[in-house]
């Protein structure tokens, strides 16, 4: 299991150093200049090209993306050239926000997508698992930004419950996380419904019934135990998600996250946070798939890692 883990965390290299490569392409290719936009508008050509020059963009891109990497192995990832701030204490200031948002998307979605989809799998064909699929459905077929908007409407502005904007209190989480969260529930409760439903026609499952079992215990101990293997990495993957793809809800209730200062940065062609960001999520992503990859040992004792 150690050197499996060890393994895992040496594959981190190259695969972020691909990454920060393509990243810095990427942004480089964006239109605009980010000297004309700090400059202003009505900069002349000398005062621009003094702020290139102050940035480093006047360096041929190998020569940029040397000073850029280098740096960043020391842990330097630069300084924005919109606030003058180093980006890790932009990062910083940004990053409990959406994670706090995150962790609380994640918790009540997983729960509630888990028990309906188990629902769903034991009376599957009837009912309860008709309403429990049309849920799902729904939640993965409306668009995140409509579904803040709506909430927005309607417990902020009709019935003044909810604030809509801010990170101030346990009230303002409320509205994100759930728009956030529903397509998550939306895709846990249709995963875990069919791992579960494979599960409960499995041998075993009749074995523990004729045995005399009871029902609550079969689904329990030996049903949802076993089905849980599929369901956690897709928990991984959607947490991953969440972390990293939280943009337009953060946006739509502008929300002080790293979302929101990914989209700033966009728009003022801000390199260092940019690419600071999107190696954060990267590393992010590549993480949790190895945390899920140990905890399926937990789950099922029978899978070891060589």
């Amino acid at each position: 299991m150690l050197n499996y883990f060890l393994k895992r965390l040496l594959g981190l290299i190259p695969t972020l150093l691909i990454v920060a490569v393509l990243v810095f392409l990427f942004v480089h290719l964006l239109p605009g200049d980010p000297a004309r936009l700090i400059a202003g508008r009505e900069a002349d050509a000398e005062v621009v090209a003094l702020v290139r020059q102050q940035l480093g963009l006047d360096l041929p891109l190998p020569q940029q993306f040397w000073h850029y990497i280098t740096h960043a192995l020391q842990g330097d990832l630069g300084v924005s050239m919109v606030s003058k701030r180093p980006v890790s204490e932009e990062i910083a200031q940004r990053f409990l926000p959406t994670l706090g948002l995150t962790l609380s998307s994640m918790l009540w979605s997983v729960i509630f997508g888990m028990v309906i989809g188990v629902v769903s799998a034991v009376w599957r064909n009837r009912w309860p698992d008709r309403l429990g699929m049309t849920l799902a459905v729904s939640g993965i077929s409306f668009p995140a930004f409509a579904l803040g908007i709506l909430l927005m409407q309607v417990f902020s502005v009709q019935l003044g419950w909810l604030p809509t904007v801010g990170a101030d209190s346990w009230q303002h989480y409320i509205l994100p996380s759930i728009t956030l969260g529903a397509a998550v529930a939306a895709v846990m409760a249709r995963f875990t419904r069919a791992s579960f439903v494979e599960v409960i026609q499995e041998d075993y499952i009749r074995t523990a019934r004729a045995k005399g079992v009871r029902e609550s215990v079969v689904m329990v101990k030996h049903g949802l135990r076993n089905a849980m293997i599929p369901v956690v990495t897709m928990m991984g993957l959607q947490f991953g998600f969440l972390l990293g793809g939280s943009i337009v809800v953060e946006v739509v209730f502008n929300w002080p996250g790293l979302g929101r200062l990914l989209v700033d940065s966009v728009a003022m062609r801000d390199y260092p946070v940019i690419q600071a960001e999107v190696l954060l999520f990267s590393l992010e992503f590549i993480l949790i798939n190895l945390l899920v990859d140990m905890l399926y040992a937990a789950i099922n004792p029978a899978i070891r890692y060589q």
